[in-house]
């Protein structure tokens, strides 16, 4: 067991780590060595972290469809890294898409330290 205050203090050095987001065409399982998404594609326009709760932190990545990459094409997995492009999380998921140039794409990702 861990106590309440190392969870708000892990969850609060989370908050900090997060720099920047990434999504990719792959679909593999996700493995605790990998360093990258399995097909990136491209970055995040915007990522946030948030402190939502004493142990509870709130990533959201958002991504234009304007960008070239991502217009046409199907996302399957998505990643969130450190300032040294360390990858903290990755996550696949069942085919979303195809992204027109209009389209803007948000992601939550709720991480909750027990």
């Amino acid at each position: 067991m861990i106590t309440e205050k190392l969870q708000n203090l892990l969850a609060t050095h989370l908050v900090s780590l997060v720099n920047s987001g990434k999504v990719g065409l792959g679909g593999n399982s996700t493995y605790s060595s990998q360093t990258d998404l399995d097909v990136p594609l491209v970055g995040a326009t915007s990522v946030t972290a948030t402190q939502s709760d004493a142990n509870v932190v709130q990533v959201k990545i958002t991504m234009a469809g304007s960008s070239a990459s991502m217009t046409g094409q199907v996302i399957r997995e998505i990643g969130v890294f450190d300032s040294s492009s360390n990858m903290l999380l990755r996550e696949n998921f069942d085919g979303i898409g195809p992204f027109s140039s209009t389209d803007t794409l948000e992601f939550f990702i709720f991480l909750e330290v027990e």
